[in-house]
């Protein structure tokens, strides 16, 4: 069992930043695939960013790629989501999300269904 806690939402104007976390504990944080997903009001959810057990391989949403960075602290079991030049439409919760496969693969970063724990959200709202 993983369990994650996000932190670091809030407003922001648009073009300013925001940097989320996501804490992990319980089971081997530093084997397991981590990923970002967001929820919009109205709309289904989808993927932002996500990274591998070692750091060496991300994966970035095309509405995200070139303003917002993942990477991740294994000593601290925490995953970390840079958000720069914002927008409004990146006003949605965040969720973390953990891959459980104890053979993880770097295949299908980018779906939702490959992740088995989540968090429950933090709130990011940027303001025009």
């Amino acid at each position: 069992q993983v369990q994650l806690v996000e932190s670091g939402g809030g407003l922001v104007q648009a073009g300013g930043s925001l940097r989320l976390s996501c804490a992990a504990s319980g089971r081997t944080f530093s084997r397991a695939i981590m990923g970002w997903f967001r929820q919009a009001p109205g709309k289904e959810r989808e993927f932002v960013a996500a990274i591998s057990w070692s750091g060496s391989n991300t994966l970035y949403a095309d509405s995200v790629k070139g303003r917002f960075t993942i990477s991740r602290d294994n000593a601290k079991s925490t995953v970390y989501l840079q958000m720069n030049s914002l927008k409004p439409e990146d006003t949605a919760v965040y969720y973390c999300a953990a891959d459980g496969n104890p053979f993880p693969s770097t295949q299908n970063m980018g779906i939702e269904r490959k992740y088995d724990y989540w968090g429950q959200g933090t709130q990011v709202t940027v303001s025009s």
